[in-house]
């Protein structure tokens, strides 16, 4: 993909197989993950695999989730962006665009995490006509909730996944969009 977004902080640009090392530092930390599912990755071929199934999305969907890199010191902070859902249900939802980000927990805490989702919504919105974004979150994930809220997310409902875990739907509707 050409697409590069830039923050006053952040270059977000598509995944490559080189970011791979920066992203396993990120996904093998158990911090990271604690509202994942519990599951970090325990080796690079993982992060490879990721690399190739977001790089298909590109493909596939026209879009997917980038790496977000500091401007200041060009370090690979984790992924944000929006993503087309259409392999899976999710709260009785498919053929959607989801909007998310992932961090890695050195970088938590310093509003990046806003900045590049008020990049990726004007995106979404101004270039891509998306109509509504929805995200989705683990209840308990108090951050990650408040960001979403904090970039005008409405929250709609909890619901539960197949395992019985409390999970938050978002939805941002734009009206410039018929």
């Amino acid at each position: 993909m050409n697409l590069i977004l830039e923050t006053p902080r952040l270059i977000l640009r598509e995944m490559r197989h080189e970011d791979a090392n920066a992203l396993f530092e990120m996904d093998c930390n158990p911090n990271v993950h604690k509202y994942l599912w519990q599951k970090p990755v325990v080796h690079i071929d993982e992060v490879h695999a990721y690399i190739d199934m977001v790089r298909k999305q590109y493909i596939d969907n026209g879009i997917g989730r980038f790496v977000a890199i500091t401007k200041d010191t060009n370090e690979l902070i984790g992924w944000t962006g929006i993503k087309y859902v259409n392999d899976h249900v999710e709260n009785g939802n498919t053929n959607f665009y989801d909007y998310g980000y992932r961090l890695n927990e050195k970088f938590w805490n310093r509003g990046f995490a806003t900045e590049a989702s008020n990049a990726w919504l004007a995106h979404g919105f101004n270039q891509m006509n998306i109509k509504t974004m929805n995200a989705y979150t683990h209840a308990e994930n108090g951050a990650s909730n408040h960001v979403l809220q904090k970039v005008g997310f409405h929250f709609m409902e909890d619901y539960p996944d197949e395992d019985g875990v409390t999970w938050k739907w978002w939805q941002l509707e734009n009206n410039s969009v018929k």
